[in-house]
């Protein structure tokens, strides 16, 4: 029975990510970025929530962290009346991490191969914190917009759209997955504090796109964002 439960177990941890799995593995960067945001003057691009937080709080510090807080305390209860509770315990969040530092070592070393050595970072100098606090933001609001959002359901709709034989439907697949990736490099350019815009940099992230939509794909949402948390962490921290 013992080894059957620890077989059980390793096969949990090497499952892809479900909704509710995805749902407890992400609280911690959701819920650190958004408490982040109180101590750094930025926030990143993609974050439509703080604004209709702070705004909910009424501008009142306190108010919003408690917000924060009162959400994070929502998800987790949400797995705990699901029955999902499991998805809390610290054996997977520690597989994650380790799936995503091994995914995020390797992003690199696809694209720098491509592309060469190329250190990318952010318009402007950030302290440690605040290069932390963005690299939470990234992970999660950017993971939502581009992969869960724009490639996950768009993909759904074309294929809705072009109904087909499995060969066609994976073309669809592909081809949104390099525009996606495409659209996801561009827009580090585009706005208030983005990046003069540079070929090989515009590669670089590409690449990068390319590599979180495909940990998407067969991994889940989890491993996207703590892969690009991480990878953003390495960048802009380390």
């Amino acid at each position: 029975m013992g080894k059957q439960a620890a077989s059980g177990q390793q096969e949990r941890l090497a499952d892809p990510s479900g909704p509710w799995t995805d749902l407890g593995l992400t609280l911690p960067i959701f819920c650190g970025y958004h408490l982040g945001v109180l101590l750094v003057p930025f926030r990143n691009s993609a974050d439509w929530v703080t604004q209709k937080l702070q705004a909910l709080a009424e501008h009142s510090l306190l108010a919003y962290a408690g917000l924060t807080l009162a959400i994070g305390a929502a998800y987790a209860g949400v797995l705990v009346v699901a029955g999902r509770g499991h998805a809390l315990r610290w054996p997977r969040f520690l597989s994650i991490a380790v799936e995503g530092i091994a995914y995020a070592f390797t992003m690199r070393l696809v694209a720098s191969y491509v592309v060469g050595e190329l250190a990318l970072g952010p318009g402007a100098e950030l302290s440690p914190l605040a290069g932390l606090v963005m690299s939470l933001g990234a992970g999660f609001y950017e993971e939502l917009a581009f992969r869960v959002g724009l490639w996950g359901l768009g993909r759904r709709v074309l294929q809705l759209l072009f109904p087909g034989p499995p060969g066609q439907q994976t073309l669809i697949a592909v081809g949104w997955a390099v525009l996606i990736a495409a659209v996801f490099s561009g827009w580090h350019y585009v706005g208030a504090g983005s990046d003069a815009f540079e070929l090989r940099s515009f590669v670089f992230r590409w690449v990068c796109g390319l590599a979180f939509t495909l940990i998407y794909r067969f991994r889940g949402f989890a491993p996207a964002v703590w892969t690009h948390t991480l990878y953003d962490v390495w960048v802009m921290v380390l």
